[in-house]
């Protein structure tokens, strides 16, 4: 992950939120205002994609989670307020003073190109990993596309049991079938079997990136009514951005038009018809209103031709480095740089990145793929626009090189960086596998990972889980490839273990004085363990000691009074 400073990955405010949130209509025991993840790196969002247990309780959890915020129903269109300039005097919605609900409207094909996504989700427990959670329904908005495909967000999608969808105007929900889920750009491409739905409909065409104040209007399906809603507003702002559901920073694009749940998925067209963006997720803070987001062309089209060059997504590549601006004089100086030399410092590279072969700490970092790096990190992009290098990264696709010239110790390199996904010691996601974990007198080991603490301390796991557990999120790296965070997750409480109740959430070290690389390494060797004793070194210089024969004698009968169908994972036994 490219990120300038420790201070970028810290903590976002606890009075603003980055969301995004499919509507439920299932029932759940509590009200999901938020299927998608809180990435930490950066003030909170708010993801959109609509799940309600009605529209009442929706709205009444926006409005907690946003500290008093003023609810917009989602098919009205914001007033414009005083001194407001870009509002564009036509658009799609009121052409020369036609009423919104005009012929001119109806007919445009793009419209009817919009659909409605249910989807029936049901969630890994990841308390309790070998069971799962009660299912829930959700509905967002989606989009027809040539060759018959869908767009929609990766997060209206996620854990999915069942997914069907709905074009405007119909009373037939035609089953669809995923395709492919894009976790970090949060896009989701479907298709359906059924010719019929096919019939009749234009396919959306894209357009290519706005501009700022460039007119856009938001089509979906949000709360505060079941047929389709339409909203308008300019484009506000174009940079990289934090993408809540994937726990990246890709390019996005900042809107003024009300994005509400259920607008997840749904498209942003410009005054030509053509789609823009795709509606994922707003800012919710007491001094914003208005803020909403847009997955841009650029992403979309990266994602797509992904997936036709591959057949599947295979993500977004990373260059591996984590840097340091150079806009300090005295700092350039002390590095070798000459005064008419621009660059960013590289702090620390990760190990399992290729970059690692080639790059080291203090290395200069002064272009990319021959377009020069600024002081502060930036590139040229557009006319009086900049932009953080990283989006030169993420045009690029997994196994591609990238040319860099670096200096380090005065001297100028030039070399090529291959290009790959990045590896996180704790991953963001476990892209729809269950969880795993192992059982051993009662012990329950797992892998820590980003929806695990979710599971075990809510949405402000970055506040509550334990700082050993969130310096590793926050700074650790990965040493190898199969390198996992593995914790005594809980004790399931027997005569065998006794003394071990209150460990919780603590990592495990090491395995008879051997380190534990991974859950899987672990289970092997407790499983082929010929000692007396079974000792497991864990953090803050605590051990748990086993008599061998006993633990694993005791386990069965633990299992079947939890009712556990398996002393560990699927993944674990093979």
């Amino acid at each position: 992950m490219e990120t300038p400073s420790p201070r970028k990955r810290g903590r976002p405010p606890k009075n603003s939120k980055l969301a995004n949130y499919p509507a439920s209509t299932g029932s759940q025991s509590n009200s999901r205002t938020d299927v998608a993840q809180v990435t930490k790196p950066d003030a909170g969002m708010v993801n959109h994609s609509n799940n309600n247990n009605s529209n009442s309780d929706s709205r009444k959890a926006d409005a907690k989670e946003g500290d008093d915020l003023e609810m917009i129903e989602g098919g009205t269109i914001p007033p414009s307020r005083p001194g407001q300039r870009g509002r564009p005097k036509k658009s799609l919605m009121a052409k020369t003073g036609e009423p919104a609900g005009s012929d001119d409207v109806k007919d445009a094909p793009f419209m009817d190109a919009v659909v409605k996504v249910f989807c029936v989700h049901t969630e890994p427990n990841f308390s309790l990993p070998w069971q799962r959670k009660r299912q829930f329904s959700s509905n967002s908005s989606g989009f027809i596309i040539k060759d018959r495909r869908v767009l929609t967000n990766a997060h209206s999608v996620e854990h999915h049991t069942q997914v069907k969808v709905k074009r405007r105007g119909s009373d037939t929900k035609y089953l669809a079938t995923v395709l492919a889920i894009g976790t970090e750009c949060d896009i989701a491409m479907l298709t359906v079997s059924n010719d019929e739905f096919w019939e009749d409909v234009t396919p959306v065409e894209f357009g290519s990136l706005p501009r700022l104040q460039d007119a856009v209007t938001v089509v979906g399906y949000p709360i505060g009514g079941d047929t389709i809603s339409v909203t308008s507003g300019v484009v506000s702002r174009i940079e990289v951005t934090s993408y809540v559901h994937g726990a990246t920073e890709l390019l996005g694009v900042q809107i003024d038009a009300a994005i509400n749940a259920g607008n997840s998925g749904g498209p942003a067209f410009n005054d030509r018809g053509e789609c823009v963006g795709i509606a994922f997720q707003s800012l919710k803070h007491d001094d914003a209103e208005n803020i909403g987001y847009v997955i841009p062309t650029p992403v979309i089209n990266h994602f797509i031709t992904d997936y036709a060059r591959n057949g599947d997504y295979t993500g977004f590549p990373i260059l591996g480095i984590e840097w340091q601006k150079m806009e300090n004089p005295d700092l350039r100086k002390a590095l070798g740089m000459m005064a008419n030399q621009k660059g960013v410092r590289i702090r620390r590279v990760e190990p399992t990145a290729p970059a690692a072969k080639q790059l080291q700490s203090s290395d200069i970092l002064l272009s990319f793929d021959s377009i020069d790096v600024a002081n502060d990190g930036t590139v040229p992009f557009r006319h009086g626009e900049r932009i953080g290098f990283s989006y030169l990264v993420s045009q690029k696709y997994t196994g591609e090189s990238a040319r860099v010239r670096i200096l380090r110790e005065s001297k100028i390199k030039e070399c090529d960086i291959h290009l790959a996904n990045h590896n996180r010691l704790v991953p963001a996601h476990i892209k729809g596998k269950p969880p795993a974990y192992y059982i051993l007198a009662g012990i329950v080991f797992a892998a820590i990972s980003v929806p695990y603490l979710r599971s075990e301390y809510g949405k402000d796991y970055d506040y509550d889980a334990p700082v050993k557990l969130l310096d590793k999120l926050l700074h650790a790296m990965s040493q190898t490839d199969e390198e996992q965070l593995v914790v005594v997750s809980q004790v399931l409480v027997a005569d065998i273990n006794i003394g071990y109740e209150d460990i919780v959430n603590t990592q495990v070290l090491a395995f008879n004085g051997t380190s534990v690389r991974n859950l899987k390494h672990l289970a092997n060797m407790v499983e082929n363990c010929r000692d007396q004793f079974l000792r497991f070194d864990l953090e803050y210089q605590q051990i748990v000691v086993l008599e061998a024969a006993a633990a694993k004698a005791a386990t069965p009968e633990i299992l079947s009074t939890h009712c556990i169908p398996s002393a560990m994972s699927d993944d674990l036994k093979t």
